[in-house]
C-alpha cells in the first residue's frame, strides 16, 4: 500500500508506489532537485543517506528523506532496515500518511500483515481518498482470510484509482491466470470473477509482481 515511495510503489506501488516529497521544502529549495526524492529507486538508498547525514538539514525533509530511503530499502526486499527508516520518518512526523502506509506495506511483504494493520488504519484516517492504503489494508484483509473486507477494499481502491488501478489489477490478475480481458482499465464481470478467485486465496496478489512498477503508482 510511501504504501510502495513502501507499498512505495509504492508501492503500482506502473508505484504508486509511493512518491514522497520533502513536505515542509519550499518550491524554489534546491533539495527539491535532490536525488533522494527523484524517481530512480536506485539510487534513493546512497542519496537520502548524504543527505540525512548534512548538517542542518530540517525536520520535514529529514522526515521524507527516511520515508525516501525507506521505500529504496522496501523494494529490495530489506524489510527490517525499511521499517526502521519508516519508524524514524513518522516519529519526525506522526501524521505522515503515505509513510504510514508504506510501513504497513513493508509489514505485509515481510509476512507480518497483522503488524501492519493499526498503521494503515492511521493512513486511511488520515487521508481516506488514498487508492494505495485501500489496496494495503485489502491485501492484510486477504492475508487474514477475511475476503468480504478484502474485496470492499479493493473495490474502493479501483474507485479512487480510477483507469491505472484497474489497469494493474488486471494485469496483476491476468499474471496468475485468473483474467483473460483486455487491460483497459475497465471494470467489468470478469474482472469482478478474477478478483474473487484471487481474494479467496491467501497467497495470491492482484497487483502485478514488478516492485518497481507498482513503487511508480504510490
Amino acid at each position: 500500500m510511501l504504501s510502495s515511495s513502501l507499498r512505495i510503489v509504492l508501492g503500482f506501488m506502473c508505484v504508486v508506489l509511493l512518491a514522497i516529497s520533502p513536505a515542509v521544502a519550499q518550491a524554489e529549495d534546491p533539495l527539491d532537485n535532490h536525488q533522494c526524492f527523484g524517481d530512480d529507486h536506485v539510487k534513493h538508498i546512497d542519496a537520502c543517506t548524504e543527505l540525512l547525514d548534512q548538517p542542518g538539514v530540517g525536520l520535514g525533509v529529514r522526515s521524507s528523506a527516511f520515508a525516501m530511503r525507506a521505500l529504496g530499502q522496501s523494494l529490495r526486499g530489506r524489510y527490517a532496515e525499511a521499517i526502521a527508516d519508516y519508524n524514524a520518518a513518522i516519529q519526525i512526523n506522526p501524521s505522515f500518511a503515505v509513510a504510514l502506509n508504506n510501513r504497513a506495506w513493508a509489514f505485509f511483504k515481510w509476512g507480518k500483515a497483522a503488524q501492519g494493520l493499526n498503521d494503515v488504519e492511521r493512513s486511511l484516517a488520515l487521508d481516506d481518498m488514498s487508492p494505495h492504503s485501500y489496496d494495503t489494508r485489502a491485501h492484510i484483509m486477504q492475508a487474514a482470510g477475511n475476503t468480504v473486507a478484502a474485496m470492499a477494499d479493493y473495490d474502493r481502491a479501483m474507485f479512487l484509482g480510477g483507469l491505472r488501478m484497474v489497469r494493474l489489477y488486471q494485469c496483476g490478475l491476468a499474471a496468475a491466470g485468473l483474467y483473460k480481458g483486455k487491460p483497459d482499465g475497465q471494470t467489468s464481470p470478469e474482472l469482478r470473477s478474477a478478483f474473487l478467485q484471487c481474494v479467496a486465496q491467501l497467497t495470491c496478489d492482484p497487483l502485478p509482481p514488478d516492485e518497481e512498477c507498482r513503487a511508480a503508482t504510490s
